[in-house]
């Protein structure tokens, strides 16, 4: 069947915008992906959407540590790797015949955590930072598992780095070789055990990757013009509107 007319007008409007942010968060705009992540499950599926974009999220990370390779902080890429990867296997275990509706449900329940934890941190205006080895295992966890089940784990590496302070420049390069590696982990699982990567998804991809390159510039040039408390003033933002979204989903 032909790609362009696979899909109609108002789904390739919304995969082409989708793309475009993702390219907006690989650059640096973090939580803005939230948005991307809901608007593939609202056209493909929670669970079908995420072969769709897997190798959209490969291809920006690509580019993102390209552009930011120098910046990362890698006693922090070594602290939620590991989790991140057990994370993922217990996702490949878990949701391969999970039941669409109870998969998009626990995708809810994982978004109102992620909403609790923002504003709990928030709240509380503290200039320490965690240093409890759990708090990077159990954040690398979820994050892992998240991924896996809905490309959802940025919200949980937003919080780790943002509880950690890390000046704009710093969390980018660091939340870019983190990605690189945990979505080319990700991608044989995707492909030969859950089977949601096909011809057709490539394609599909393939498509779409001019849309992801005019976002990827374009964030670049935002990211340049934002302050280190405003970048994390806006990736704040951007993650809690991005969950409220995913929330109110049905």
């Amino acid at each position: 069947m032909d790609i362009l007319t696979h899909y109609s007008i108002t789904q390739w409007l919304l995969v082409l915008l989708a793309a475009f942010i993702i390219g907006l968060g690989k650059a640096g705009l973090k939580g803005v992906d939230m948005l991307s992540v809901t608007i593939m499950a609202l056209v493909f599926g929670g669970k079908s959407s995420t072969g769709i974009v897997l190798p959209l999220l490969c291809t920006a990370d690509i580019a993102a540590v390209y552009y930011y390779n120098r910046h990362a902080q890698w006693n922090h890429f070594w602290k939620l790797v590991p989790w991140m990867a057990v994370g993922i296997l217990l996702g490949v275990y878990l949701g391969k015949d999970m039941d669409e509706k109870l998969f998009r449900q626990l995708m809810a329940v994982i978004v109102v955590l992620t909403i609790a934890i923002v504003l709990f941190m928030e709240l509380r205006k503290s200039t320490t930072v965690p240093k409890h080895p759990m708090f990077a295992a159990g954040t690398g966890l979820a994050a892992g598992f998240t991924t896996m089940m809905g490309n959802l784990a940025g919200a949980f590496a937003n919080l780790y780095f943002l509880a950690m302070r890390l000046p704009k420049n710093d969390f980018i390069g660091t939340a870019a070789w983190l990605f690189l590696v945990i979505n080319l982990f990700k991608l044989p699982f995707q492909v030969f055990y859950w089977k949601n990567i096909t011809e057709n998804t490539l394609l599909t991809d393939l498509m779409l990757l001019p849309a992801l390159a005019l976002g990827f510039l374009l964030g670049i040039k935002l990211v340049k013009k934002l302050q280190d408390s405003s970048y994390r003033k806006v990736v704040m933002l951007f993650t809690l509107i991005g969950s409220v979204l995913m929330l109110l989903k049905r």
